[in-house]
């Protein structure tokens, strides 16, 4: 297997160098970046398989970032933020980053969300298309197509990022059952024991404004109030 590149983007230089040292023992190679702009440009030149994003950084903050690498790529992203409330991290996730860890954090941690979230690429990537010979779950007006990691609502491609599509089709896959915020957070975003229930949510609420007609009154991912979320197949 090709070795896994993680781009790391953080102004402090004992974080960066912590990571490096950790992530190379796991095996991963390592690009380092000390500013927004320098770590944009890596993001889009080297196509790194995950990236590390500091909040607060010189030239360009960590949102920005976010933001214009979800433009181009569905790349995984995991936000580092020294900041407690919760708008910052709610906002990193709604820009399209698939977690966030705070600072001070635990690397054994950290790199426990690294290996889950690129193992959930490798997981994904093989088993697209499994659900029938054309690839396809319709449901509606609604079609995703695991081949071609796409989702359309009234034959218009829906701007999703991969773990919204992940989240979506782990939910169509089993519709009409019922999964705990700790059972998606397992099987979609890989996390046995970490992670926060609030990702789930958020990401339930972006795919829910990007495929249902009325978020408010969703027809296909609907909430089992005080239990979680199930797929609805119309």
């Amino acid at each position: 297997m090709d070795q896994r590149t993680v781009l790391v983007i953080d102004d402090e230089q004992p974080i960066v160098d912590i990571l490096k040292f950790n992530l190379t023992k796991e095996g991963y190679a390592v690009l380092e970046a000390y500013d927004g702009a320098q770590g944009l440009e890596l993001a889009l030149s080297r196509n790194p398989d995950l990236i590390l994003l500091d909040v607060m950084l010189p030239k360009m903050d960590g949102f920005e970032v976010c933001r214009k690498i979800r433009e181009k790529s569905s790349v995984p992203i995991i936000m580092l933020t020294a900041r407690e409330e919760e708008v910052d991290k709610v906002l990193g996730l709604e820009l399209g980053a698939d977690d966030y860890m705070t600072k001070p954090f635990s690397v054994r941690e950290l790199t426990a969300r690294v290996k889950a979230n690129l193992r959930r690429m490798t997981i994904d990537k093989s088993s697209a298309g499994t659900t029938d010979a054309s690839g396809l779950i319709v449901s509606g007006d609604l079609v995703i197509n695991m081949e071609r990691y796409e989702v359309k609502k009234r034959d218009v491609v829906a701007d999703i990022t991969l773990r919204e599509f992940e989240l979506l089709k782990f939910l169509a896959l089993q519709p009409e059952k019922i999964f705990t915020r700790e059972n998606l957070l397992e099987n979609v975003w890989g996390y046995e024991y970490y992670g926060d229930v609030r990702t789930v949510d958020v990401t339930v609420r972006r795919l829910r404004e990007k495929i249902e007609d009325d978020p408010g009154m969703p027809r296909y991912i609907i909430t089992k109030r005080g239990v979680g979320y199930y797929f609805n197949k119309a």
